[in-house]
């Protein structure tokens, strides 16, 4: 066999840790709904998440002690009517280490998450971001999984029209309580 001198007809290499079967396909029938529909969750982040958590959510009263299993929850350290800290609580989870992976994967995405995410950003730095935008994705995974609903993404102009309308109510109530009426300029 004469050598090849570009290559064109190797096989392709086979790349370490991807499943060889539709892993996506099993997830779906295993699990009972698709996670992968949650912007930032890929197949492996929700082969990851489900093999550490399982797949029964009666384990957890609400999607606030799921999230706060993972760690994923603000803490209340609290003295004498004085917060101290609010540190989420160490946990080595890989549930939870996936979760923060696929919330910071949302920074440029177009989507409702990834709004959300970047908004959080702006506003708490980085790490408490991704902290917030993994704690919202584990209350979807939650919800999902113990209820068996699809995941819809209502997309950046909707979570953005939605922001500006909270803004604006929570604008004229607080001129209100100060005894001014607010007005929208024209």
């Amino acid at each position: 066999m004469p050598p090849q001198a570009d290559g064109a007809n190797k096989p392709p290499k086979p790349k370490r840790n991807v499943p060889t079967f539709d892993l996506q396909k099993e997830l779906l029938r295993v699990a009972g709904v698709d996670l992968t529909r949650i912007n930032g969750i890929d197949t492996l982040t929700a082969a990851k998440v489900l093999s550490d958590i399982g797949f029964d959510m009666s384990r957890w009263k609400s999607e606030k002690h799921f999230a706060s299993w993972l760690g994923l929850s603000p803490g209340s350290k609290i003295s004498g009517g004085k917060r101290l800290s609010s540190k989420t609580k160490p946990v080595a989870n890989r549930a939870a280490a996936a979760l923060r992976m696929a919330a910071s994967m949302l920074y440029r995405s177009r989507c409702a998450l990834g709004a959300y995410y970047r908004r959080m950003k702006a506003r708490l730095g980085a790490p408490k971001a991704i902290t917030a935008t993994a704690h919202k994705l584990a209350r979807l995974v939650y919800s999902m999984l113990k209820h068996g609903t699809e995941y819809t993404d209502a997309g950046q102009d909707y979570y953005e029209q939605q922001y500006k309308s909270r803004a604006i109510k929570n604008l004229k109530t607080r001129a209100r309580q100060l005894g001014f009426d607010l007005v929208e300029a024209i």
